[in-house]
């Protein structure tokens, strides 16, 4: 199954990489400003990452198959409700998921790699790091091969979670209308990946914002806001190396310099600008500092 997941993917990417560069072509021809070098970038990281992450899924998902081999329940995967349930599961996880990769250091050295575009168009979607599987954030799906659900059907499941966001990576895309507060769309994406304080740490759900709306998480897009996207202090470069390597850097550079092993654990598992001293850019931080 793994192997017709990948077959599968390369047929999206290619749907993905040609749509991209036609929503280039008309926006530069409408005179809209369009970065052709951030779009190189994350061209040059989406065709390295089909060479570089080529981890195993018994290490991407560590003891899904002995959980799945201890299951809760038998599932008949030709059952329709087999795949409802496990998209409504698989939502509730990758919420938490996208949650902690924001909320986490150690994950966010990975994901952080999607928020570093300055722009916001169709060449984000695909801008991933290669370190993701490395990082074990798929760990956050374990317990659904423990409920009964085969590992390769949750990967599967999660591969197209991700391409249907690919598609609301748009700026020109309005609002619409019933569907916002329900359905991850371009206008409540907008705002995840804004770098206005507003705005930080919200809309994680995948294709739904059920569970933003119940966990508190939920931001709509306000009118008459201008949205400024990329990160806190904006990274300019459009290295490719550089946007995969410099939040490891950073991250490695404050574990070096910790005073204690416990002080280290917190550089990991404490939010992006987590600072001992307490001085630190937390969105929290930051929020109480612009109030003040």
């Amino acid at each position: 199954m793994e192997a017709s997941i990948r077959q599968y993917l390369l047929i999206f990417l290619g749907i993905a990489l040609t749509t991209s560069l036609l929503e280039g072509i008309v926006l530069t021809l409408m005179r809209k400003n369009y970065n052709w070098r951030a779009t190189a970038a994350s061209l040059f990281i989406v065709v390295g990452r089909r060479f570089v992450e080529v981890t195993p899924l018994a290490f991407a998902l560590p003891g899904g198959l002995w959980l799945y081999e201890h299951r809760l329940f038998n599932f008949e995967m030709n059952q329709w409700w087999y795949w409802a349930l496990l998209f409504l599961g698989l939502e509730f996880f990758y919420y938490w998921y996208h949650r902690s990769a924001h909320r986490m250091r150690w994950f966010w050295a990975s994901h952080s790699v999607h928020h570093s575009p300055n722009e916001f168009n169709f060449s984000a979607a695909y801008r991933l790091s290669w370190t993701s599987r490395l990082t074990m954030a798929l760990i956050f799906f374990l317990p659904l091969t423990w409920i009964g659900f085969l590992p390769q059907a949750i990967v599967a499941a999660y591969a197209v979670n991700l391409l249907y966001q690919f598609w609301i990576h748009a700026e020109w895309i309005p609002k619409l209308g019933p569907l916002e507060g329900i359905l991850n769309t371009p206008s409540a994406h907008r705002v995840h990946h804004a770098a206005n304080l507003g705005y930080l740490d919200s809309n994680y759900g995948g294709v739904l914002m059920v569970f933003d709306r119940l966990f508190g998480t939920y931001r709509p897009e306000r009118e008459g806001v201008e949205i400024r996207y990329g990160f806190v202090e904006p990274l300019l470069s459009n290295n490719p190396l550089k946007i995969l390597f410099m939040p490891w850097f950073a991250l490695f550079g404050d574990l070096k310099k910790a005073k204690s092993f416990g002080e280290a654990l917190k550089y990991l598992y404490k939010p992006p600008g987590w600072s001992p001293e307490g001085a630190g850019k937390t969105t929290e931080q930051l929020r109480a500092r612009a109030e003040m």
